[in-house]
C-alpha cells in the first residue's frame, strides 16, 4: 500500500489506517478473538498504521493493539495513541456508561497538563506492552466534549504546559509526531494559532458530505505544513447505509435535510455504478494534505469489504457532482456540548 508523510517529519503512514474504538467494544461487545481476527485482516490488507486511545474500552483496545503488534516486524508498523484522559481503577460493575460494552474497570479524568500528558504516555506504554509510540494525539479537546466554559480552562492548561510535554517527547525521540484528535474545527484553529503541530486526526469534518474543514482549516494546514488523518468518513454511518430509516449523521438521527442530500448523493453514485461508500472512502485522499483515511470496524469481513471499495480509483470527474449537496457543521452555541 502507498504511504504518505506526516507533516514535515520523516514518518510515513499507509494511505489507509485502522482505528480501534470498535475493538474496545464501542456500542457492542467485541470478544478478544474477534478483535484479533479483525486486526489480522487489516494487516493482511496492507494497513500498517494503527490508531488507538486509552478511552477505547477504557484501556481494553490499547491492550489488544499491543498484543497484536508485539508479534509483528517492529519496523513495519506505525502506532498512534492519545493523551488527555487519565484512567483510574474503579470497583467492578461501577464503570459509567460511556457506550463501551464490557470495558475494563476504569473511569477517566480529563488532564491536558504537562504532568497529565506525561503520566498518560507512561500508562499507555504499560497497557500496550510496546516500547514505541509514533504519534500522540491530544484527544477531544474542544467544545464538543467539554462545552465552551470548561474547554477554555482545559485548553489553557494544554497551551500553557501540555504542549511542552509533547514538544519534549518529540525532541528526545520518544515520539515522531504529535497533534490533535478531535471532531471540530474551532479548537484546531485556536491551537494552531498558538503552537505548531504535525498532524490532526479529524473525524467527520472533511468528508464527501461534511466540508466544514475546507474554508479555514485546510488553508491553515497548508500554510503550516500540518497533515490530516481523516476519520469518520461515513459521518456516523449514513454515507455507508444511505438515507435509510434510523440512519445517523454526526452521532445523532439524521435530519430531513441531511437525508435528502444523502439521497441525492446516492443517486449520483448509482449513476456511475458504484455504492455511495466508495466515493466516501476515496474522497479525502484526493487532497495531498491528507496522509491517511482511518477506518474502524470490529468485523474482519467489514474491514475486507471496505478495503475493496478503494479499488479501482474513481475518476476525478465524479467528485464535483457531489459538491452541491455538501454541508458544513453548524456553529456551537456557548453552552453546547456534543459527545
Amino acid at each position: 500500500m502507498k504511504t504518505r508523510r506526516i507533516g514535515s517529519t520523516a514518518l510515513e503512514v499507509t494511505e489507509v489506517s485502522f482505528g480501534g474504538a470498535a475493538l474496545g467494544g464501542l456500542y457492542r461487545a467485541c470478544p478478544r478473538e474477534q478483535a484479533m481476527e479483525t486486526l489480522e485482516a487489516a494487516w493482511d490488507s496492507g494497513i500498517r498504521y494503527f490508531d488507538v486511545a486509552p478511552w477505547y474500552g477504557l484501556g481494553l483496545a490499547e491492550r489488544r493493539f499491543g498484543d497484536f503488534l508485539r508479534d509483528k516486524p517492529e519496523k513495519e508498523w506505525v502506532l498512534s495513541t492519545k493523551v488527555g484522559r487519565l484512567l483510574r481503577p474503579v470497583p467492578t460493575g461501577t464503570v459509567p456508561d460511556y457506550s463501551y460494552v464490557d470495558p475494563l474497570s476504569f473511569d477517566a479524568d480529563y488532564d491536558y497538563s504537562y504532568d497529565g500528558i506525561m503520566r498518560s504516555v507512561e500508562f499507555s506504554y504499560a497497557r500496550l506492552g510496546l516500547n514505541r509510540i509514533d504519534i500522540l494525539y491530544v484527544h477531544d479537546l474542544g467544545g464538543y466534549t467539554h462545552g465552551a466554559a470548561k474547554n477554555a480552562v482545559l485548553q489553557k492548561h494544554f497551551l500553557d504546559t501540555g504542549i511542552k510535554a509533547l514538544e519534549e517527547l518529540k525532541s528526545c525521540g520518544a515520539i515522531n509526531a504529535f497533534g490533535l484528535g478531535v471532531n471540530e474545527i474551532p479548537v484546531c484553529l485556536d491551537v494552531m494559532r498558538n503552537a505548531d503541530i504535525d498532524c490532526i486526526l479529524m473525524a467527520g469534518r472533511y468528508t464527501l458530505l461534511d466540508r466544514s474543514a475546507v474554508a479555514e482549516l485546510l488553508p491553515l494546514c497548508r500554510k503550516k505544513g500540518t497533515s490530516l488523518v481523516v476519520g469518520g468518513v461515513f459521518n456516523s454511518g449514513i454515507l455507508a447505509t444511505g438515507p435509510v430509516p434510523g440512519s445517523h449523521f454526526d452521532y445523532m438521527p439524521a435530519t430531513d435535510d441531511v437525508l435528502a442530500k444523502v439521497g441525492g448523493m446516492e443517486k449520483i453514485a448509482a449513476k456511475h455504478g458504484v455504492s455511495l461508500a466508495a466515493p466516501a472512502l476515496q474522497f479525502p485522499l484526493r487532497d495531498p494534505l491528507v496522509s491517511s483515511v482511518l477506518i474502524g470496524t470490529a468485523k474482519a469481513s467489514s474491514l475486507t469489504r471496505n478495503m475493496e471499495l478503494f479499488e479501482p480509483a474513481l475518476p476525478d470527474s465524479i467528485f464535483p457532482e457531489f459538491d452541491s449537496l455538501t454541508l458544513v457543521a453548524p456553529p456551537l452555541g456557548e453552552d453546547a456540548v456534543r459527545v
